[in-house]
């Protein structure tokens, strides 16, 4: 697919040295490119990932991003990049190629791309189509915005085997025309094509709002979830999410053969949920997998995500029967509805991932115990109306914590006196112990907080973890 392109002698900057970052520099670095990593961190906050780079020739700019950086061929920008950075604006200004790891990786890999996208339950989907593509017999290579980045992985993939790559709207972002310029010599073929790249098989779970505070308007976040099949060839696939307006809507853009899958509509093609039957439909017929009685995880959307898993399966030629295994024994990711321990009859649950109020409520769906639910961390500019609806009617107390927990309470104290105590704690570690001194017998606590981890942690998962430590460190 790349005959005739050296990367050797050819300038590239990679913009963000996170884990996209770190890895397209390695690899880039390895096929004899000059590249020159930059990141406003300083040296000694990325000491672990230059060491870690230590064998390889790279130049560093760190602590700030020097104009000197614009001096290249070509721009590789992490996904944690914000599109309106100034040096980004000045890499487009110039007419620089722009590009990602994510997109690098795509158009190289010799093996079927399966690229699944939503605003919510890529990581699950990715990981059940996986493990029923394994179940079939098939070599599959699971990663993207799950895992660690898969351009490292390159070597090691095979045209008959599969990959799943979750795909997130950063990643998405650059899977368009890469500038607005007219590109520089040969810097565009056989590499880049005109336009854009699409996956071979594209999944679109749903769409609601999320990352508002990345991208500047809904239409735009709209518009980087749909260049996962805009530039599709007939002989390519979609599947949409048929209950989601926005994704269903996605079927006027595709150009391949388009599938479904719905918690309530009998699709004309793909899987739905017949009654308590998950069952495949195809224009022979109807093949039942399994009921939702046998499913393990909690939530009518986790069935959603199956069902998902399924119909791509389907067209992999992995059998019902396989499916209907990995959906009755698989438990779930980590940070999803995780059962933490349970301790004087009250349940502790970890949904950290919930960083937006839609996937929270998905969360509080998912009981029909009462809830004791720690919300809280960064605000991202979404609507908390309707979050706070049904946190009304399903939630008997509420700890909020964190940058948004002011915004949080102010939503709640809307409610009147239909609200749920509403109790302020200072950190993580305070607000799980004031659940443990509310919760009571048959309750659960809920961490679903509904914002993201930046005003105190890493990431969603290092919050997650300090979660479930301080959950197990609660004594009797």
């Amino acid at each position: 697919m790349t005959e005739g392109w050296q990367w050797a002698g050819k300038r590239v900057t990679v913009l963000g040295l996170g884990r996209e970052g770190a890895a397209i520099a390695r690899y880039l670095a390895q096929q004899g490119a000059s590249v020159t990593a930059t990141d406003l961190k300083s040296a000694e906050q990325l000491r672990s990932v230059v060491d870690d780079l230590a064998d390889l020739p790279l130049h560093y700019a760190l602590g700030g991003h020097p104009e000197a950086v614009l001096d290249c061929d070509l721009m590789f920008v992490s996904p944690g990049v914000p599109l309106d950075a100034p040096i980004l604006v000045a890499a487009r200004e110039r007419g620089l190629l722009l590009c990602s790891e994510s997109r690098l990786f795509c158009f190289l890999c010799p093996a079927p791309v399966i690229g699944i996208t939503g605003s919510s339950g890529k990581t699950t989907t990715c990981v059940l189509v996986a493990k029923m593509l394994e179940a079939g017999g098939r070599r599959v290579h699971l990663g993207g915005n799950i895992g660690n980045p898969l351009i490292g992985r390159l070597p090691q993939i095979g045209p008959t085997d599969i990959v799943v790559t979750e795909l997130s709207s950063f990643q998405l972002d650059f899977f368009g025309a890469l500038l607005d310029a007219e590109p520089r010599g040969d810097l565009v073929s056989p590499l880049f094509p005109e336009g854009g790249w699409s996956p071979r098989f594209a999944v679109v779970l749903n769409v609601t709002p999320n990352h508002l505070d990345r991208h500047p308007t809904m239409d735009a976040y709209i518009e980087a979830k749909s260049k996962i099949l805009r530039y599709q060839q007939p002989e390519d696939d979609a599947l949409l999410g048929w209950d989601d307006g926005i994704a269903h809507g996605f079927e006027r853009q595709c150009r391949g053969r388009v599938t479904f899958f719905s918690l309530g509509q009998r699709v004309p093609e793909g899987a739905y949920l017949n009654g308590d039957r998950l069952v495949l439909r195809h224009s022979s017929g109807e093949t039942e997998i399994c009921s939702v009685d046998e499913v393990h995880l909690r939530g009518m959307h986790n069935v959603a995500n199956i069902l998902a898993a399924c119909a791509v399966a389907d067209r992999f030629a992995v059998a019902p029967a396989q499916m209907a295994e990995v959906a009755r024994t698989f438990t779930g990711v980590e940070h999803r509805l995780e059962p933490v321990r349970e301790l004087r009859s009250v349940w502790y649950y970890n949904d950290s991932i919930a960083t937006s109020p839609e996937r929270a409520m998905a969360a509080l769906n998912s009981f029909s115990e009462p809830i004791v639910l720690l919300a809280g961390g960064r605000d991202k500019h979404l609507p908390w109306e309707q979050w706070a609806d049904l946190v009304r009617r399903k939630v008997v107390q509420v700890i909020v914590f964190g940058e948004a927990a002011a915004l949080i309470g102010g939503v709640l104290s809307g409610l009147g006196d239909q609200a749920p105590p509403v109790h302020r704690a200072d950190s993580v570690a305070q607000a799980v112990q004031i659940a443990r001194e509310v919760a009571e017998p048959g309750q659960v606590v809920l961490f679903a907080p509904g914002g993201t981890s930046f005003d105190a942690f890493r990431d969603y998962a290092e919050r997650g973890q300090s979660f479930k430590r301080l959950v197990r460190d609660l004594t009797d």
